[in-house]
């Protein structure tokens, strides 16, 4: 186990271990909730993902939105950097580039909670980041 050493460790720790919770809650009907993978390979930590994910974690709690966000790989579009990958229930995957804070709290806000689509996608032919 990671030694603890701030706050910050302890609430990463408990996030960490809520999200697990959550996935094995779900794991039965994972379509069934919003599901966020957002791309950490070292360019999009180089971009800012970290704090993108830290963001989406703690925003959709206290919004009371039901999602899983996850980290994932390079998605291919290390231009766009940093990504992530949106699937509503029922719905296409859809991905976003060049998403900053202020980026996903409207992706939250606008796409998530209203269904409206934002700037930002990337490509119009992209399937899913499983392909």
């Amino acid at each position: 186990m990671a030694k603890i050493t701030s706050l910050n460790d302890l609430r990463k720790i408990k996030d960490e271990l809520q999200q697990k919770i959550r996935l094995r809650e779900n794991a039965d009907s994972p379509e069934a909730m919003v599901q966020i993978r957002v791309g950490m390979a070292t360019s999009g930590i180089a971009s800012g993902a970290k704090e993108v994910f830290i963001f989406l974690v703690d925003e959709l709690e206290k919004r009371n939105v039901d999602a899983v966000v996850t980290q994932t790989g390079d998605m291919g579009y290390s231009y766009a950097e940093p990504t992530i990958e949106v699937i509503l229930p029922g719905k296409d995957p859809v991905v976003f580039g060049w998403v900053d804070v202020e980026k996903a709290d409207e992706i939250i806000e606008k796409y998530i909670r209203g269904g409206e689509l934002v700037e930002g996608i990337i490509p119009a032919n992209y399937n899913t980041i499983d392909d």
